[in-house]
């Protein structure tokens, strides 16, 4: 579609001023390049340019909202173009900034965690981003990054169907000594299908302790209608979902249970036919099918490796829970690999680091970039179709 008439007029003042004004002119010649991309934008988006009457319409023009960007040539002051009506918009361009200054601010977080200083903060986003900033602006962007990552930890939930849970542990100095600190993770599957982090907690207390008060706090945030719970067999967890989330059904993470199988095992010689029974039991296509495979399995190796075949019988059963699933969930659904992924992206980062100076420190890293990864996640696709019905 054709766009607004001014666009002429703007690229030749923007030649002009390169023309004459030289480097000069290069922050106002971007500064009106960036205010029309904006209103093309809209008008893209409105399905109809300025004043112009069509049935396409989406919408209509509802003037403009001042904004001062930091850029490498200095703070650009633009005009966001706003809308009313039954539309959604926002200009693509400070979209990719948002982005941008959140990765700014969990670099900041990062340098913070490793005990930069404040003055050090200051060269390097002057050098990679050509910032002229004081210690004062860094120490203030610290702490609004700290209130920002708060209020994205405490804020409001609602339905989460299926939730994932994972720990993962981080050394941090306490009390004169290193120790293993445990960071649990929360990650949930909505009803619209798509995939966000909960919650995450950083703590030195007892396991059970630990999660117990994890889940409340998810609780009392408003977590609500939960019907189905994957994880490992950490410890302490399953005693605190019995307490915390009583009659939801628990599923054994399949993928770590046939680790753990394999460590049963007495001989080497059996590890690949143990594998491989445990593969067909997964992927059976019902849970009588499943428990149909496992008696075979369990009386397979009773003569062979009676402790495999007791253990078998005892834990494989926690990881059949995915089969109440519809068949389209499960193979999503039956191990803890989308926090596995996740975890990856968060090792990423905290491995630079080493050692977290304390629990604080280490919850704030790991909190930026799960705020990051999660809303990633809410505005891609579409994890799980949850209109299919059971099988």
């Amino acid at each position: 579609m054709a766009h607004h008439v001014s666009d002429a007029t703007v690229f030749e003042t923007v030649m002009e001023l390169l023309t004459d004004a030289g480097f000069d002119g290069f922050a106002e010649a971007f500064r009106l390049l960036v205010n029309q991309a904006m209103r093309i934008e809209r008008s893209d988006a409105l399905a109809a340019r300025p004043y112009q009457r069509t049935d396409a319409r989406k919408g209509h023009a509802n003037g403009y909202k001042p904004k001062t960007v930091a850029t490498r040539i200095g703070p650009i002051p633009l005009e966001v173009p706003q809308v009313r009506g039954d539309v959604e918009f926002y200009p693509s361009a400070l979209d990719r900034g948002v982005r941008s200054e959140r990765a700014l601010k969990l670099a900041v977080a990062e340098m913070y965690v490793q005990g930069v200083s404040t003055r050090k903060v200051t060269e390097v986003l002057r050098q990679l981003c050509g910032l002229d900033v004081c210690s004062t602006d860094v120490s203030r962007a610290a702490g609004l990054l700290d209130e920002e990552l708060q209020q994205w930890r405490t804020r409001p939930l609602g339905e989460i169907p299926y939730v994932i849970l994972d720990a993962r542990y981080e050394k941090v100095r306490h009390a004169g000594s290193v120790v293993s600190c445990a960071v649990l993770i929360a990650v949930g599957i909505n009803p619209a299908g798509r995939r966000e982090v909960l919650g995450v907690s950083v703590s030195l207390s007892e396991a059970e302790t630990h999660w117990r008060t994890f889940l409340a706090a998810l609780q009392e945030r408003g977590l609500i209608g939960v019907r189905y719970v994957v994880s490992d067999d950490h410890a302490g967890l399953k005693a605190a979902l019995l307490a915390r989330l009583p009659g939801v059904p628990w599923q054994r993470c399949q993928f770590h249970l046939q680790q753990n199988a394999l460590q049963h095992v007495p001989k080497l010689s059996l590890r690949s036919q143990v594998a491989d029974d445990l593969r067909g039991v997964f992927n059976a296509q019902d849970r009588p099918e499943a428990d149909q495979r496992l008696a075979a399995a369990i009386r397979k190796y009773q003569p062979l490796a009676p402790q495999l075949a007791d253990w078998l019988e005892a834990n494989v059963p926690e990881s059949l829970t995915v089969f109440a699933l519809p068949a389209a969930h499960r193979v999503k659904m039956r191990t803890t690999n989308l926090l596995e992924n996740l975890n990856k992206q968060v090792k990423r980062r905290t491995r630079v680091a080493t050692l977290f100076p304390h629990e604080v420190s280490c919850l704030r890293l790991v909190s930026a970039v799960l705020m990051e990864l999660s809303e990633e996640w809410q505005s891609g696709k579409v994890y799980l179709n949850m209109n299919v019905k059971n099988d």
